[in-house]
């Protein structure tokens, strides 16, 4: 599943064909994805003008100057075709632009989705309603970390993992923050320390923003808008790296299931 790195780097994308641009057709080619399209979609689309992208969570935001937010969710395989030579069976919206460009939600596995909803109300949206702060964003800091892991039990894994207590984060950067953390991913969250929380927080942002300049991962089938693949995956620490040695202190990499999830740490410095 495209992570959060991911997400932004598509939002970035469709930024350079879409921002300011009045759509001149939206066509849905189905009815649903993972759920059902908004029967009203083309309707509160068409001729209304982008004035704004964004991203929270894993979902990617397309606001207009009707008032409404285009909500899209990639799900497992889902990316975005800017100006395709010719569209395909997967390319379940398309969308043109007033300056000539088309573009596609291309889905094979349709576990993506689309919704819009107005923009005065987004917070309050049940996807969003719930979700803590983004991992990039300044409420994202130790002092918060430590305030709601207080007492805890749960591994902080499985912690950063809870979208309620931060948005966005996948298992595959938050097994790379741990590293560079130096934290054991099955260490209890409320006893973590002061100083590790700190560098929890840093190494989070540090290693969001280094996937997001590489331009997201090459896992499963996930393309940036312009069809190149992204190549963050070759800088993996320790993510799918079992039987190699951690960059930090050569320790060997090891890895274990959680909850049917695969997690990746080095046996040495993430002991505790």
């Amino acid at each position: 599943m495209p992570e959060l790195p991911e997400v932004e780097t598509t939002v970035r994308g469709l930024a350079t064909v879409l921002q300011g641009q009045r759509l001149e057709s939206v066509e849905p080619r189905r009815a649903d994805l993972r759920r059902a399209i908004p029967a009203d979609l083309r309707q509160r689309l068409t001729g209304a003008r982008v004035t704004g992208l964004g991203r929270r969570a894993k979902y990617g935001l397309i606001e207009t100057d009707r008032g409404d937010t285009l909500i899209f969710h990639l799900g497992m395989s889902g990316r975005w075709r800017i100006d395709p030579e010719a569209l395909g069976k997967h390319d379940h919206l398309v969308i043109a632009t007033e300056n000539g460009h088309h573009l596609a939600l291309n889905d094979p596995r349709r576990f993506g989705s689309l919704d819009i909803v107005p923009t005065a109300k987004r917070d309050d949206w049940p996807a969003f309603s719930a979700l803590g702060p983004e991992p990039l964003g300044p409420d994202f800091t130790r002092a918060y970390l430590e305030r709601v892991l207080e007492g805890r039990i749960a591994p902080i894994k499985a912690m950063l993992l809870d979208q309620r207590i931060v948005a966005g984060l996948g298992n595959i950067y938050v097994c790379e923050a741990l590293n560079i953390a130096r934290i054991s991913p099955t260490r209890a969250a409320g006893q973590i320390s002061r100083e590790r929380l700190d560098r929890l927080a840093a190494a989070v942002r540090e290693t969001l923003t280094a996937a997001i300049e590489a331009g997201g991962s090459t896992l499963r089938d996930y393309a940036r808008p312009d069809g190149e693949l992204g190549y963050f995956s070759k800088q993996f620490r320790v993510y799918g790296r079992e039987g190699e040695r951690c960059p930090y202190d050569g320790g060997l990499v090891k890895r274990r299931v959680d909850a049917g999830r695969s997690t990746f740490y080095c046996a040495k410095c993430q002991q505790r």
